[in-house]
C-alpha cells in the first residue's frame, strides 16, 4: 500500500502507474477520503481537548448551577464524540478499501506494457540442446518413463493434479535438497510454512482472497485460505512488529506445498506439469533496510541464475512488463527456462524475483526502529528459488535422450542416487 500523504502529493504520477499497469483505481478518491478523515481527526481531538478542559474544570469548587453546566455540557461532548469516533472509523474504513486498489509505483526502467512480447530480455545464459531426434514434451516423457502419472490424478482428485512415482519422486526432493544447500550457503534460514493462512495475512501481502479473479482456495467457513506460494507465510512471519535495526537483512527460504486455482488457464502451454493445482516450491524471502533492497533484489536474481546454471539448463531473464509486475512488486524479474517440448522450442517461466518496497510492510505494519529513533517501513523481496514442477518441465525436455532415457543433471545426481531415468 502506498503513503496517502504521498498519494495525495502525487496524484498524477499515481493515476499515470495505474494507467500503465491496467488496473482499476482512484487516486482522486483516495486523496479525497484522506483529506476527509484528517478532518475528522481533527475534529475528534478538537472534542477530545473540550471534554479533557470540563473534565479540568469540574475537578475547581464550583456554583451548583456551574456544576449542573458542566455536567451538561460533559455529556453532549460524550455524544459528539461517540459520533465523531464512528465517523472517522467509517472514514477510515473507506479510505483503506480504496488505496488498497492502488499499486505499488513502478520502478522507472520497467517497461510499460501488458503481454510477454513488451517484456525487455535482460540475459540469456547456456546453449540450447540440439537433437538427432524428434524430442518429445515431457508429459509424454514422464508417462514413458513411468515418472508421472495425470490420468490416475485426474480420476481421483480432478483435472491439474498429477501423481510423481518412482524416480520422479527422487527427483522433485533432490531439487528441493540442491536448491537448499545453495540457500543455506547464501545465508538463508530455512523453514518448512504452514499450507493454509489467515486472509487477512494474504490481503497485506497483496493476494485477493476473494471474488471471481482470485487465483485463490479459500477455506469454507473459515477466514483462511490455501496458500498459493510460501511469500505468503514467510511474509506474515513479522506481521505487526517492529524489528531491530541491526537484525536487518533477515534471508528466509521456505518450502511448502502451493493451491492456485488457476482458473481460466486453458491453452497448449497450460498442459502437464506447467499450471497445476497443487505444487512444491521453495521460496527465497528478505527484509531489509529500505536503501538496500536495490541490491538484494539483484542477490535474489542471481541466486537464481546459479540454481538453473548449476543444472546446465539454458534460460533467459526478462525485466517485466508493468502489466504483468502484479499490485505489490515495484520491478520484477522471471527467469525462463528452455523447453523444448513447448511448441517445437520456447522458454517458459520458471521462476521470478520482485522487490515490493514498502507496499506489504504497510500493510501488514512491519517496521524497524532507524538510528534517529523513528521506526519506519521496512522493504519485502521475494524470489522462486525453485518450483519443483517446472524445473521437473526443463530437466525432462533438455536432458532427453534418443532411447527415451533422461540423463540427469550433473549436479542433482549426489541428490537422487541414479544418471539416468530409463524408459520402462
Amino acid at each position: 500500500m502506498l503513503d496517502y500523504k504521498f498519494i495525495s502529493e502525487n496524484i498524477s504520477a499515481v493515476q499515470a502507474n495505474i494507467a500503465d499497469r491496467f488496473m482499476k483505481a482512484d487516486a482522486q478518491e483516495v486523496s479525497r477520503l484522506y483529506e476527509k478523515r484528517t478532518g475528522l481527526a481533527t475534529n475528534l481531538q478538537g472534542l477530545q481537548q473540550k471534554r479533557n478542559a470540563n473534565a479540568d474544570a469540574m475537578k475547581g469548587k464550583l456554583e451548583p448551577e456551574a456544576r449542573n453546566a458542566l455536567i451538561e455540557e460533559g455529556k453532549k461532548l460524550k455524544e459528539e464524540i461517540a459520533a465523531a469516533e464512528k465517523d472517522l472509523e467509517s472514514a477510515e474504513k473507506e479510505l483503506l478499501t480504496e488505496a488498497r486498489k492502488i499499486p505499488n509505483m513502478a520502478h522507472p526502467d520497467a517497461p510499460v506494457g501488458k503481454e510477454d512480447k513488451d517484456n525487455t530480455e535482460v540475459k540469456k545464459s547456456g546453449i540450447i540442446p540440439k537433437f538427432d531426434f524428434e524430442p518429445a514434451d515431457h508429459v509424454k516423457l514422464g508417462q514413458d518413463l513411468d515418472i508421472i502419472d495425470f490420468d490416475s490424478a485426474t480420476k481421483v482428485s480432478g483435472t491439474k493434479f498429477y501423481y510423481l512415482k518412482n524416480e520422479g519422486v527422487y527427483l522433485e526432493l533432490g531439487l528441493v535438497r540442491y536448491a537448499l544447500d545453495i540457500l543455506q550457503k547464501k545465508g538463508f534460514t530455512p523453514f518448512i510454512t504452514p499450507d493454509i493462512a489467515r486472509e487477512e495475512i494474504l490481503e497485506g501481502i497483496g493476494f485477493n482472497p476473494r471474488g471471481a479473479e482470485s487465483n485463490v482456495y479459500t477455506l469454507e467457513g473459515e477466514d483462511t485460505c490455501l496458500v498459493g506460494t510460501a511469500e505468503i507465510t514467510l511474509g506474515g512471519y513479522y506481521s505487526n512488529q517492529i524489528l531491530p535495526r541491526e537484525n536487518l537483512p533477515l534471508r528466509m527460504a521456505g518450502l511448502s506445498h502451493c493451491f492456485r486455482r488457476e482458473a481460466g488457464a486453458a491453452g497448449q502451454f497450460s498442459k502437464g506439469l506447467y499450471r497445476v493445482h497443487q505444487f512444491t516450491k521453495l521460496e527465497m524471502f528478505v527484509f531489509c533496510l529500505p536503501e538496500e533492497s536495490d541490491k538484494f533484489h539483484e542477490e535474489l536474481r542471481i541466486i537464481e541464475e546459479q540454481i538453473f546454471e548449476g543444472l546446465n539448463i539454458p534460460f533467459r531473464v526478462v525485466d517485466t512488463c508493468t502489466g504483468d509486475l502484479g499490485a505489490p512488486a515495484y520491478r520484477k524479474w522471471d527467469l525462463e527456462a528452455w523447453m523444448p517440448g513447448r511448441n517445437g522450442g520456447e522458454y517458459g517461466e520458471v521462476t521470478s524475483t520482485s522487490n515490493c518496497t514498502d507496499y506489504q510492510a504497510r500493510r501488514l505494519n512491519i517496521r524497524f526502529k532507524d538510528t534517529d529513533g523513528k521506526n519506519k517501513f521496512v522493504h519485502m523481496l521475494n524470489g522462486t528459488a525453485i518450483a519443483v514442477s517446472r524445473a521437473i518441465i526443463a530437466i525432462l525436455e533438455n536432458f532427453q535422450q534418443a532411447d527415451g532415457s533422461v540423463r540427469i543433471p550433473k549436479a542433482l545426481v549426489p541428490y537422487v542416487g541414479f544418471e539416468v531415468i530409463k524408459r520402462k
